[in-house]
């Protein structure tokens, strides 16, 4: 393995095999064994053809929703489970926090389980002793560090388990959604510990479902969904695309197609102003949409319509040629139709992009995409609903003119 690389994953992949539930008797087993093709265990693949490489001192988040495989993978890096295929190289010494109270004794007290934790990772007692008080220090669970741990909150666990990872001054670190337990000041903490960790050339895997937070804190960003990895890019790219992608599988429900298909509508492209296409957009912010058509034999005047909804499918605005007396005299062949709305005065959310074609005299729908594109608005402004509109106040004294 290259010495600058600190983590080398090549085409690793992790079954599970998931046996029928429900109680079994002697006499189902017997009659199982007497039909080998009634099958009572099932593979279940939780990733698959996965690779990557971490470079040194580098810091990788991981993102993807529940069952992507995030936790597979990070306790397949630590060594608490074995991939069924593939090859898994570090360099270096790991400190992993994998889940709440991971590698804690609950019948030992907090000092005896971060002892135990040392001994774990291979350092001596009195090398733990020498960090003890920087552990509780950064814990900061006071006289409970003496308590058994299975008083402990969700909070006094992970702030523990936390501590002990980042004070045994791993090579790597591995951590897997710390940040979703703790308050607001420990937070803070553990942010500054891991940008600490940066600056000590120290390489990290985090997993966390706080995408601003993962963000600001990674070197690159990895994509898993269903045990695969669908992105791994820079944090913005990989993130936009996450957020397309969820906001797709969230509305899914609500696409419809339908029409005659004398003209179909083969894609929509979305830009800002600046040429940069993207699926999410700023208050205020222009959307140019670039709508892709194809007529499949020659129809006569024509009109294309857009309505903009929100993710429960209410529509918020909608629009079309022939209201804004733009004439479509005929279509022939493949093309394209160029939508712009100069400023999006919306809400924070999720917003679904249907589009028409049809006959002017709309006697004929040629196509029609409901709820088919998604879009994300992230708006600084706060009001009521879902449109803003501009609204003037005063006070109104006695005498004065309406």
């Amino acid at each position: 393995m290259n010495s600058d690389i600190a983590i080398q994953v090549e085409g690793v992949g992790k079954r599970f095999r998931l046996r029928h539930a429900g109680t079994r008797t002697l006499k189902s087993v017997a009659l199982d064994m007497l039909r080998p093709g009634k099958r009572t265990v099932r593979d279940l693949w939780a990733l698959k053809d996965i690779s990557f490489s971490v470079a040194r001192g580098k810091t990788l988040g991981l993102i993807g929703a529940n069952g992507a495989g995030k936790s597979t993978l990070l306790a397949l890096l630590a060594g608490t489970m074995e991939a069924t295929e593939g090859r898994i190289g570090m360099c270096g010494t790991i400190s992993s926090l994998l889940e709440l109270g991971a590698g804690f004794h609950p019948d030992l007290t907090g000092r005896e389980n971060v002892f135990l934790a040392g001994a774990i990772m291979g350092l001596t007692r009195n090398q733990m002793k020498k960090r003890f008080d920087a552990i509780v220090d950064f814990a900061d669970i006071g006289q409970f560090i003496d308590q058994p741990v299975k008083h402990y909150s969700s909070g006094m666990y992970v702030r523990l388990g936390f501590a002990v990872a980042v004070e045994v001054d791993p090579d790597i670190l591995l951590v897997d959604e710390v940040l979703a337990v703790g308050d607001a000041v420990f937070q803070r903490k553990c942010l500054k510990r891991m940008a600490e960790f940066r600056h000590q050339n120290k390489t990290m895997l985090i997993i966390s479902h706080d995408l601003n937070t993962i963000q600001s804190v990674s070197d690159e960003i990895l994509f898993l969904d269903h045990g695969r990895i669908l992105g791994h890019g820079t944090p913005e790219s990989v993130i936009g695309q996450y957020e397309s992608f969820s906001r797709g599988v969230t509305t899914s429900d609500l696409r419809r197609e339908w029409g005659t298909r004398e003209v179909v509508l083969t894609g929509a492209e979305f830009f800002d102003d600046g040429g940069r296409e993207t699926s999410k957009f700023k208050w205020g912010e222009a959307l140019n949409v670039r709508l892709h058509y194809e007529a499949t034999k020659p129809v006569g005047p024509s009109v294309f319509g857009f309505a903009l909804s929100d993710e429960n499918g209410r529509v918020v605005n909608g629009n079309n040629t022939q209201i804004e007396k733009v004439e479509i005299p005929g279509l022939q062949g493949t093309g394209s139709i160029v939508l712009r709305l100069p400023s999006l005065n919306l809400a924070s959310g999720t917003y679904l992009f249907s589009f028409s074609a049809h006959s002017a005299d709309h006697q004929v729908n040629y196509h029609r995409l409901d709820h088919a594109f998604a879009i994300g608005v992230d708006a600084g402004k706060r009001f009521e609903g879902v449109c803003y509109l501009p609204c003037e106040w005063r006070l109104d004294r006695e005498g004065a003119k309406p």
